[in-house]
C-alpha cells in the first residue's frame, strides 16, 4: 500500500513530509485558502522555486508528482525540473463529461499521457472523477492511478462504503 500526500509545497506543508516521509508526494499550486484545486502548475513561472524542493523530496525518499494541465510544454518541464510523474488536473474532462461534448477534451487527456510516457513520466490524474467519468478517463493507456477520495467518500455517504468500492472497481474494470 502506497501514501499519497497532496499540497502546495509551503514550509508548513513541508515540514509535515519530512515527518511522515509518504511513498509519494504531489504538489499541487492551490492557495492556502483555496477551498480546493483549480489548475496545475505553470513551470515556467514555478520551475526554479520547485526543483529544490523536488530534490529534497527525492533525497528523503519520496517519489514526487506534479499536477498539472494538459499543455506538453509544461509536461515537458516537470520532467527537466526532476518529476518523477505528473498527476493531470482533470476538473476540465469531468465538465466536458457532464455536458455531454467531452471527445475533444478527452483527447487533449490522452495526448497529454501519452507524450509524458515518452518522456518518461508516469501519470495520474484527479479532481471531479466519479463513477459516471471515471471508466471513460481510465481507457487512456497508461493512468497509473486516480484521485477519487472525495467523489468515493460522498458516494459511500449515500450508497454505503461496501456498494460504493464494488461500483468504482466495477468501473475501473469495464473502462469504456
Amino acid at each position: 500500500m502506497e501514501f499519497n500526500i497532496e499540497g502546495n509545497p509551503l514550509p508548513e506543508f513541508m515540514d509535515m513530509i519530512r515527518k511522515v516521509k509518504p511513498t509519494q508526494c504531489t504538489l499541487v499550486p492551490d492557495s492556502p485558502d483555496a477551498f480546493t484545486s483549480d489548475r496545475g502548475w505553470n513551470l515556467t513561472e514555478d520551475g526554479d522555486r520547485l526543483m529544490p524542493i523536488i530534490q529534497e523530496l527525492k533525497n528523503l525518499g519520496v517519489r514526487v508528482s506534479l499536477f498539472m494541465d494538459c499543455n506538453l510544454a509544461q509536461i515537458e518541464r516537470a520532467k527537466a525540473i526532476g518529476a518523477d510523474r505528473i498527476e493531470l488536473y482533470t476538473e476540465p474532462y469531468a465538465r466536458a463529461f457532464r455536458m455531454g461534448d467531452m471527445e475533444s477534451v478527452f483527447y487533449q487527456y490522452a495526448l497529454a499521457t501519452q507524450k509524458a510516457q515518452e518522456i518518461g513520466l508516469g501519470v495520474n490524474a484527479g479532481h471531479d472523477l466519479n463513477l459516471q467519468n471515471l471508466g471513460k478517463f481510465c481507457s487512456i493507456p497508461g493512468i497509473l492511478e486516480v484521485s477519487i477520495g472525495h467523489a468515493l467518500v460522498t458516494e459511500a455517504l449515500e450508497i454505503g462504503l461496501f456498494t460504493t468500492v464494488k461500483q468504482y472497481l466495477k468501473a475501473l474494470s469495464n473502462q469504456q
